[in-house]
């Protein structure tokens, strides 16, 4: 990217224009600074001339690749289905273009190893992965308490994960790639070490829960320097989304996730407010993520999770997946980290 183009208005391209897509072209288009949406791409062309209409030089696409190709767009991002990101990686990197992914970076750990592959030809990273809670300002504030060591090494993490309900056709493998992942990402991230085993257990099931789908679920993880992370995965809870976590450390604790926002005194009751879902929720992560990109990007930097990461999220979700399907506890296959990603 030139230096001129660093300093001008960042052309993105997103591709995808469901939930996640439309609620990044308008975050793009209205709340965030110094950049513009200058394509949307969705198979469905009617989607895209919706999502587009009423942007000022925005142009709907139905191919990922003509989009690139545009000579006004300078970053590209991906909010499609997870096995539609390794082309549109591919693609990006073919154009020399910033990638914000959303998560999954892909959904198993073989097809992200030929995107790491592809990225390190390249000499130079090009991706960053869209793990949002990295940006939430509680998460932000517990990865700064425990990196100061303001309570001593950190001995083990407790994650909670609630959800009112889950959509048709959920499934015991999306428990752990659609929901667990984050979990997954956040324990290498606050406490600075690889996840190298994963334990599922399985209590008795809610009532609330589709056939076929084990829920509640208690996810252990153990990590290469010893320490444990438990998460309760409780995805049909029936009450709202709730989102914790809880360092134990040598000499304290510290605990996110207990703000239900205003609390209420009235007609004989007391009490706040649970958040409906995860948009709700880490609203202000995701627009954190996305301004903090778009200002990498236009410096001509990559900053934040990149394919590393992804890489690492999908190793440890196959152990997951591998682990609720034997009830025994599977090591996690991870290749060396490559320069590139040190």
């Amino acid at each position: 990217m030139s230096q001129q183009a660093r300093q001008a208005v960042l052309g993105v391209a997103v591709i995808g224009t469901g939930r996640m897509g439309a609620d990044h072209v308008r975050r793009i288009n209205d709340v965030i600074s110094g950049a513009r949406v200058a394509a949307v791409v969705d198979i469905d062309a009617d989607r895209a001339k919706g999502v587009a209409a009423g942007i000022e030089g925005c142009v709907p696409c139905t191919d990922p690749a003509a989009a690139m190709a545009r000579p006004d767009v300078d970053a590209v991002l991906i909010a499609t289905p997870g096995p539609a990101h390794e082309a549109a990686l591919l693609t990006a990197f073919g154009h020399g273009l910033p990638v914000l992914c959303e998560k999954p970076l892909t959904p198993d750990p073989a097809a992200a190893l030929r995107v790491l592959a592809a990225e390190q030809r390249l000499g130079r990273r090009l991706v960053q992965v869209g793990f949002m809670r990295r940006y939430d300002a509680d998460y932000l504030r517990l990865k700064s308490l425990l990196a100061q060591g303001a309570y001593g090494r950190t001995l083990m993490l407790r994650h909670k994960h609630r959800n009112a309900a889950t959509p048709p056709g959920f499934t015991d493998a999306m428990t752990v790639h659609d929901s667990l992942v984050h979990e997954i990402d956040v324990t290498r991230w606050l406490l600075e070490e690889e996840i190298t085993a994963v334990r599922v257990l399985r209590p008795v099931a809610t009532g609330r829960a589709p056939e076929g789908l084990s829920d509640p679920q208690l996810v252990l993880f153990e990590t290469a320097a010893g320490q444990l992370a438990d998460t309760e995965l409780f995805l049909n809870c029936g009450f709202g989304y709730q989102v914790g976590c809880e360092a134990v450390c040598e000499d304290g604790t510290a605990r996110i996730g207990d703000d239900h926002g205003v609390f209420v005194n009235a007609a004989g009751r007391w009490g706040g407010e649970i958040t409906p879902g995860f948009v709700e929720r880490f609203e202000d992560a995701y627009d954190r993520q996305v301004q903090r990109w778009v200002d990498a990007a236009r410096r001509g930097e990559v900053r934040g999770p990149g394919v590393w990461d992804g890489y690492a999220a999908a190793a440890v979700c196959e152990a997951g997946v591998r682990a609720q399907a034997t009830g025994e506890r599977v090591a996690v296959e991870l290749i060396e980290r490559p320069a590139l990603y040190r």
